[in-house]
């Protein structure tokens, strides 16, 4: 039985339980994966989830006696479990540039994730987006432009390697090409190189296999 224990939703919406889950798949660290099928109405679903934890909300990476929750929490906590996966640069100045974009990440882009729910079965075809959205799309091409630029000549991943940021960035990969949106040449190879990531692929192809509709997410 693997070490870690990783609770997620379906992961057809699931944005934040993509982020963790790719984070160990992509550096091939065993875990267990438990799924959860989120806003249904069976009661059980909802003991379920806090039963690994009473903050009521996946994801959740439990191991041993210590349990994590919320996603950049657990990638955290990943870092320093398995130092050799190197989801943070080694540079000091790098790290820091990585820790923010993903603080950014996980605080910010209200707009776009209101306005593009993930939605792995949605017929590609684009929405009219507010100027807030727009606006969020405009800052996130910004940080992978910046990201690469400073940092690809190390790989081709936002700090060359894959890492951390990659991580958190996944669900707008999948929202960027589901919902059409129109991005510059160097997003487009970014997308190309995440899309290309085997964990990726398998988070993909397990979402499209579900059949769970959860209808305030299909509403676009």
């Amino acid at each position: 039985m693997a070490a870690l224990k990783l609770a997620i939703g379906n992961k057809n919406y699931s944005s934040w339980s993509m982020r963790p889950w790719l984070a160990l798949r992509a550096n091939g660290i065993a875990f267990e994966e438990t799924v959860i099928p989120l806003y249904t109405d069976n009661p059980a679903d909802k003991q379920q989830i806090l039963s690994f934890s009473r903050a009521g909300k996946v994801p959740v990476l439990v191991d041993g006696d210590i349990t994590v929750w919320d996603s950049l929490s657990i990638i955290e906590y990943i870092a320093e479990r398995y130092p050799d996966a190197k989801l943070w640069p080694a540079d000091v100045a790098a790290r820091a540039h990585a820790r923010s974009v993903c603080a950014e990440m996980h605080s910010g882009f209200m707009a776009l994730r209101n306005e593009c729910g993930m939605n792995l079965h949605r017929p590609v075809r684009p929405v009219a987006l507010s100027a807030d959205a727009l606006s969020n799309i405009a800052r996130i091409q910004e940080i992978w432009r910046e990201c690469r630029a400073r940092h690809g000549a190390n790989g081709p991943f936002l700090f060359g390697g894959f890492g951390a940021a990659d991580a958190m960035y996944a669900p707008v990969v999948h929202r960027f090409r589901t919902y059409a949106i129109d991005v510059g040449p160097e997003a487009k190879a970014y997308m190309d190189t995440m899309m290309a990531l085997p964990a990726f692929q398998e988070w993909t192809r397990d979402g499209l296999a579900e059949t769970l509709v959860i209808a305030r997410f299909e509403t676009v």
